[in-house]
């Protein structure tokens, strides 16, 4: 099927992840996103490693950071500093459909290459700017990262063990959501303009997409006026929904309504649990949580991972393992789902570069670019013949 964002241009003045991010996401959707990046060094990412990609020189081409956020794009180096530079840069732009930009609030205007700056001579410019805290308010001007927006916007007073200290989630969860809902602006604009014919600014910050996605514990909070407190692995709703010992490890159960519950009680041996009057429900369940857990755990230490979940899931009890990286990549179902991607690339040195794909599946077609990640100024002089500059 044609990709459904095929025939959009897509300009990137944007590095680390979170634009980025955005840029891949519509890449991987058939956009044509044009990276413009530093001469001589590009992308800051390019050098964060190890590990690298090796290359078919015996030099690396990147490194694995950078390749995780940059597949499917052209790669054109370009000075900001220089007269010429930004002329390109506004050239490029005009041509454009959407810009994706991560500079400090303010970083572009003395290149003339803000949205003031170039919505009179490109009308029809979809300008996302992707920042910590936004174009206003009070924290405006500061710099932003991932992990001072975890920590600001709420996620790590909510994650680790409730006797241990605050935890960032393993991966840079606010970058990653910022870019999504950068895309999501991003389409929402696009639709606008085929019902107005104009532009429009799109203002994305780390911050409001780490507390947008706060979910049922921002309405917790806000419904009870009781601050939520870390509870580890555990549910702040539900009973049981958390991580439970087997004899040789860890597996998560995660029961969903009092039927549910009462199969669990059966498969470990404890149909008594499951009759008792104060469990009988979530809100008894609930409140009696560290007796019933502290239960319930030593019935699943007896038993074997494997067969305990065997056993689950022939009585329809949702539960899994806790898998790593390496049993991730090699179950059935992502390897099914075709989640893996081996994207062939000529300066690679084993012939492709990994990555993993956009997870979404458009009648049957699963969203990503074919295109590895560019070299540092791959595409510069293809782009500037297109565009009448060479």
């Amino acid at each position: 099927m044609p990709k459904p964002l095929a025939g959009l241009r897509v300009l990137e003045l944007a590095r680390i992840l979170a634009g980025p991010w955005a840029g891949q996401l519509l890449a991987d959707l058939g956009a044509d996103v044009i990276k413009v990046e530093r001469t001589g060094s590009g992308d800051d990412t390019r050098a964060w490693g190890p590990p690298f990609v090796e290359g078919a020189d015996g030099n690396h081409i990147g490194s694995a950071y950078f390749h995780a956020a940059n597949r499917g794009k052209r790669s054109i180096e370009m000075d900001f500093e220089s007269d010429d530079g930004r002329r390109i840069v506004r050239k490029l732009a005009a041509r454009s459909d959407v810009l994706i930009e991560n500079f400090k609030v303010g970083g572009l205007a003395k290149f003339g290459l803000d949205y003031r700056s170039l919505a009179p001579d490109c009308p029809r410019l979809i300008y996302c700017s992707v920042t910590g805290f936004g174009q206003d308010g009070p924290y405006a001007k500061r710099a932003g990262y991932d992990l001072m927006a975890q920590g600001m916007g709420g996620i790590m007073d909510l994650t680790g063990m409730a006797d241990g200290e605050p935890t960032r989630i393993g991966i840079p969860v606010s970058d990653v959501f910022t870019g999504v809902y950068s895309v999501v602006g991003i389409l929402a604009a696009l639709a606008e303009r085929e019902k107005t014919g104009k532009g429009c600014y799109v203002d994305a910050a780390l911050v409001d997409s780490t507390v947008g996605v706060l979910s049922n514990q921002a309405m917790n909070y806000l419904v009870s006026g009781n601050v939520p407190k870390r509870i580890g692995n555990a549910h702040a709703n539900i009973v049981p929904y958390q991580v439970f010992p087997v004899a040789d490890g860890h597996i998560i159960v995660a029961t969903g309504n009092d039927n549910q519950y009462v199969k669990f009680c059966n498969v470990i041996g404890g149909p008594e649990l499951a009759q008792n009057p104060a469990y009988r429900d979530n809100v008894g369940r609930l409140k009696h949580r560290e007796e019933l857990v502290g239960k319930l755990s030593a019935l699943t230490a007896r038993m074997k991972r494997d067969e305990l979940l065997d056993k689950l899931e022939a009585q329809q009890v949702p539960a899994g393992p806790i898998n790593n990286l390496e049993q991730v990549f090699n179950d059935p179902q992502v390897a099914h789902r075709g989640m893996k991607l081996a994207l062939k690339s000529k300066a690679a040195k084993a012939g492709t570069i990994p990555g993993v794909r956009t997870p979404i599946v458009i009648d049957g077609w699963r969203a990503a670019s074919e295109r590895p990640s560019p070299l540092l100024g791959e595409h510069t002089a293809e782009i500037l013949r297109e565009i009448g500059e060479a």
